[in-house]
């Protein structure tokens, strides 16, 4: 095991040495190369802003507004329908939340673990459906809008089934392997 730790410690700096001194004997300009990635990074960057800070805008005032718990209550009976276990109704805000924003979706998974502890099923549930699911919408405004893609076609649809899927599938995960 320490072995790996060590192999782990130091796998970056070796890295972070090796590149460069492999494109300065490849005769590759590795400072010259350095700047015009850093400099196309930030054209990337200052194109994707506007579709951030709309995206940043628009979960705040869904959370900020009370929409979150609105829905939040409205799914709860889904649930139950589904025959998932009362304690359930816990872990939607964050399953809303997840498509939407990954900063605020882990903020809620923290509340729900320290509420409930890692150990508990809410907490092994957070904890899963956080590596289960991705954040759609983010996913779709900087990456699509970085590349100037306006029409998202089916991107959208398949991405929310894919949290819905990732959803079900924690549950099921979460019930099998440790219930």
């Amino acid at each position: 095991m320490n072995v790996i730790a060590e192999i782990s410690r130091w796998a970056i700096p070796i890295l972070l040495l090796l590149i460069p001194v492999l494109a300065y004997l490849r005769k590759v300009p590795v400072y010259e190369s350095f700047v015009a990635g850093a400099e196309d990074g930030f054209k990337t960057g200052v194109k994707i802003l506007p579709f951030l800070i709309g995206m940043l805008v628009s979960i705040r005032v869904f959370i900020d507004s009370g929409a979150l718990e609105i829905v939040a209550r409205w799914l709860q009976p889904v649930f139950m329908f589904l025959g998932l276990d009362s304690n359930i109704a816990d872990i939607i805000p964050l399953a809303i939340m997840r498509p939407l924003s990954g900063s605020g979706a882990l903020g809620v998974a923290t509340q729900l673990i320290n509420q409930h502890g890692p150990d508990s099923y809410i907490g092994r549930l957070a904890s899963t459906l956080q590596g289960s699911t991705d954040t759609t919408f983010f996913v779709l405004t900087v990456y699509f809008g970085s590349v100037g893609i306006k029409k998202y076609r089916y991107a959208l649809k398949l991405g929310l089934i894919a949290d819905a899927i990732g959803l079900i599938a924690s549950v099921w995960i979460v019930n099998k392997a440790f219930y």
